[in-house]
């Protein structure tokens, strides 16, 4: 074989690897942008659950707020039975 052969076949073999290593960054590039988009969906959907959540547990401390000044006496009452309860449960346990 001649050197310039030997020549022509390195260059084959290193262009291909080029080729490869360029295809490898371009899926790469594309996983990460797809991985960057599904993180912001999930940090979108997670910070709407918690405005959801906060949302509700407002509402149900201003509707027992309401209860309570509403009922004063019931809502006494409501809480020494609650109280009882738990008091026996954790005796029995």
């Amino acid at each position: 074989m001649s050197k310039f052969s030997d020549h022509a076949t390195t260059d084959r073999l290193s262009d291909s690897a080029h080729d490869s290593v360029d295809q490898i960054a371009n899926s790469a590039g594309k996983a990460e942008e797809r991985i960057r988009h599904e993180a912001a969906d999930a940090k979108a959907y997670a910070r709407d659950a918690g405005q959801k959540t906060k949302e509700r547990t407002d509402e149900a401390m201003n509707t027992v707020s309401v209860f309570v000044q509403d009922n004063p006496l019931i809502a006494l009452g409501l809480a020494f039975a609650a109280g009882t309860l738990l008091s026996t449960f954790k005796r029995r346990s």
